[in-house]
């Protein structure tokens, strides 16, 4: 445990335990991650732990991610200051790839698996992953989601370091 404790208190990795704005986005990816679970079981009655590592699907956890992070620098450095705009404009890059070109690629995909195998005699046993994108119904409710975790998230809690310090284990 010595160790532990040793380690997280290295300069380095010290800061990024305080880093709140990553952290409350992460987190904010993670629930959505996690939320796919229960939205297959509630609207498809199956049980299906693959969504945990898959992309696409409801919601999408790469706009929850984004959107929380920008939301998050935002709240940290002001709504008007130049890193925001750079979070957000990359969000919204992320979100249009999402349900632009990666959901085209997941339907292409889609069309392709349903041709004869035979006439692919050097293509893989596997089908290709139709799963790619996202609707833009799953990219809104995982932007929602991102600042609705991150923006309390920093706001109430704070960085793990601060957690870390506020449980009073002391990192040096």
């Amino acid at each position: 445990m010595n160790y532990f404790l040793e380690f997280l208190s290295t300069s380095p990795f010290k800061e990024l335990l305080d880093n709140q704005v990553l952290t409350w986005g992460l987190i904010a990816c993670g629930f959505a991650q996690f939320s796919k679970l229960f939205v297959e079981l509630i609207f498809f009655q199956r049980w299906n732990p693959n969504v945990l590592l898959e992309t696409g699907g409801m919601p999408s956890s790469h706009s929850a991610l984004v959107t929380g992070t920008a939301a998050g620098v935002g709240l940290e450095q002001g709504f008007n200051h130049p890193a925001f705009a750079l979070a957000s404009t990359l969000a919204f890059i992320v979100m249009y790839d999402a349900s632009g070109v990666r959901r085209a690629a997941g339907m292409i995909s889609a069309r392709v698996n349903e041709l004869p195998a035979e006439n692919w005699p050097s293509f893989p046993e596997a089908p290709l992953k139709e799963s790619l994108g996202h609707s833009r119904i799953e990219v809104l409710v995982g932007s929602l989601i991102g600042p609705a975790i991150a923006l309390p998230g920093i706001s109430f809690l704070g960085s793990p370091l601060h957690f870390l310090q506020y449980l009073g284990l002391s990192l040096g």
